[in-house]
């Protein structure tokens, strides 16, 4: 996974763990695309400055994840998920029973709403 969305994706998980300030870099730099300058400029302070926290703040992000992993579980929650419902559609391709294929297809509604 690339580290940009690696990044983007922890923090929506772990952003409320962050200050207010780091917060809203990550989310400047990674989802609004603003350049070190730009998010210097909005915040009134050095793009050191800004270079830092988002150092800092990444840092934070893996150790939470390394600690938590909520991301990892999702990630592969999502992977049994998208794999049970590749098996249901094949049990549907062999199946000509009107109400299990009804059934069936009430389940991989409701697994698809978990992705």
């Amino acid at each position: 996974m690339e580290q940009n969305i690696k990044i983007s994706m922890l923090n929506q998980i772990y952003g409320g763990l962050l200050t207010k300030k780091q917060n809203e870099i990550i989310e400047d730099y990674y989802n609004n695309d603003l350049s070190l300058s730009e998010i210097a400029e909005n915040h009134e302070i050095t793009r050191q400055a800004v270079r830092d926290i988002l150092k800092k703040s990444e840092k934070k992000l893996f150790e939470y994840e390394e600690t938590l992993g909520f991301m990892k579980k999702n990630l592969e929650q999502e992977k049994k998920i998208e794999k049970t419902i590749e098996q249901l559609e094949k049990i549907q391709i062999n199946n000509q029973d009107k109400e299990t294929l009804k059934q069936i297809k009430n389940i991989q509604k409701e697994l698809e709403k978990l992705l």
